[in-house]
């Protein structure tokens, strides 16, 4: 099936026409309210030149309920080595996550993206875990949450167990808060270590239609 080629018109063709890899469509821009769209029709965008947008299948996602903490992280959560804080340093979090050692890393985060998800920041959409270690932002994540959704986009750390750390800070709030579904995209090693599962895509967006209609505040 032929990809999607979009318009300005504000509308995404279904996720289960997405190709093997998971392209569902290919063009539009990213603005507040096609991000919001994509993220409610279970797509994400993760090019910018063209802006190209996806649906894997499988979808890898963390059951709030089913965190595998270490027993090395659980010691160095009850330490309080580190603080953790929650929207405090959106833009540093989201910038760390976009360059490596201080250089640019090669990843999808480009400066069109990060002026993106600011935007949906301000707008309350888009959240920030923070990890400090004596006043130093040494880890965070960042991610999207409408109704009971929450999109995990990225993480990072520049000390041990940092990205770590504020993974188990973000799912205890997201618990905390009665969210339904925390969406991680696709495994890496660190989210399938601490539980990430794939899931078929047909029961992702059957979840997905539930969580976004929940009335959570993050």
């Amino acid at each position: 099936m032929p990809i999607t080629l979009l318009d300005q018109t504000l509308k995404f063709p279904h996720p289960r026409t997405a190709d093997a890899q998971g392209l569902v469509a290919i063009g539009g821009e990213l603005s507040v309210d096609r991000l919001l769209l994509a993220y409610r029709s279970g797509i994400f965008p993760w090019t910018v030149s063209p802006v190209s947008w996806w649906s894997p299948d499988p979808r890898a996602i963390i059951e709030l309920e089913q965190l595998h903490v270490s027993a090395s992280l659980k010691k160095v959560l009850r330490k309080g080595i580190f603080q953790v804080t929650t929207n405090r340093a959106f833009s540093q979090v989201i910038r760390n996550c976009a360059t490596r050692g201080g250089e640019p890393a090669e990843t999808w985060i480009t400066e069109e993206f990060i002026q993106a998800y600011t935007r949906l920041h301000e707008l309350g959409h888009a959240h920030s875990v923070e990890v400090w270690r004596t006043g130093e932002l040494v880890g965070g994540v960042y991610g999207v949450a409408i109704g009971g959704l929450f999109a995990g986009e990225s993480m990072f750390h520049r000390a041990s167990n940092g990205s770590k750390v504020a993974l188990a800070h973000l799912v205890e709030h997201l618990r905390h808060r009665q969210f339904r579904l925390f969406d991680i995209q696709m495994l890496t090693p660190v989210t399938r270590q601490m539980g990430g599962i794939a899931i078929p895509q047909n029961q992702y967006l059957e979840r997905l239609e539930q969580a976004v209609t929940a009335q959570c505040q993050f």
